[in-house]
């Protein structure tokens, strides 16, 4: 497949809120549902399914435990969560004496250290210890983060640097190295996730495409759509279909307005390379 020759995009599902926060699980597709106040499950024959309805408001992204237990970031009221096998939401971790700014995206790795981001431009560490620390800050608009096979490093798109940052992780799971991984030009990621291939898929809201780079920055593949792209993620049975969430963007301060448009959708597209790695 090459930029010349579009490929095909099949409508897994219609009429979502503002859907963010993919991630393939359990051969199903899970999403958190912005504007809905609902993490929902969609399976490849489009049957969706809530799972937890949420008592708060945007934003709130998800990722799973080694144990199989669902975290969910509550992003405006600065708390990591925990569904226990009874369905309830317990806290697992206080996000609030690192910065009490809004918390946005997290990524679990292959030992279990959580990450979560947002605030000031921070990056948090969650160990098993269920304690929070900050392992980086200085970011320019943290959003999705993606972590390799080997658990060596994390990348994290930067939507207002237009870039692509990586760190190496240490053994405690701190981060240091850090460098650009790709200069995006125009681009402007939101979720991201990665492929066999070493290359990272980012969604763009504002150019409404999803795209395919490697390191250094050079594109491998454009899907072009007719609105926003949130969020990405390889999955499928073979790990080879990539999930996008997209739906119309008419600025922050329209919120509520996208929200009750319901024009977010769930997409397909054929992939090169399986994805690999976190989430």
């Amino acid at each position: 497949m090459t930029e010349s020759s579009p490929p095909e995009v099949r409508t897994l599902l219609t009429g979502l809120a503002m859907g963010e926060s993919p991630r393939w699980h359990e051969n199903r597709l899970w999403f958190s549902d912005w504007g809905a106040q609902e993490i929902a499950t969609v399976d490849l024959d489009g049957n969706r399914d809530v799972v937890v309805r949420t008592p708060f408001a945007l934003p709130f992204c998800i990722d799973w435990l080694a144990d199989g237990r669902l975290l969910i970031v509550s992003g405006r009221e600065g708390l990591l969560l925990r569904r226990d096998p009874d369905g309830s939401l317990a806290k697992h971790a206080d996000l609030g004496g690192i910065s009490d700014g809004v918390w946005n995206e997290i990524v679990v790795d292959g030992r279990g250290n959580a990450y979560i981001n947002g605030g000031p431009g921070i990056i948090a560490l969650v160990t098993h210890d269920r304690l929070a620390r900050c392992v980086a800050d200085g970011i320019a608009f943290p959003n999705g983060m993606a972590i390799t096979p080997d658990n060596a490093t994390l990348i994290i798109a930067e939507s207002h640097g237009k870039k692509l940052t990586a760190f190496d992780i240490a053994a405690d799971g701190s981060l240091s190295n850090r460098r650009i991984w790709a200069d995006l030009a125009g681009g402007v990621p939101d979720g991201i996730c990665t492929d066999a291939d070493d290359a990272v898929w980012y969604a763009d809201v504002p150019n409404k495409r999803c795209v395919r780079v490697r390191e250094g920055g050079k594109v491998m593949q454009t899907v072009e759509l007719d609105r926003g792209c949130f969020a990405c993620m390889l999955g499928g049975k073979d790990k080879k279909t990539l999930f996008i969430v997209a739906a119309e963007w008419r600025g922050m301060e329209n919120i509520a307005e996208v929200a009750q448009a319901r024009t977010g959708q769930v997409l397909m597209v054929g992939a090169p390379a399986p994805g690999v790695g976190w989430p």
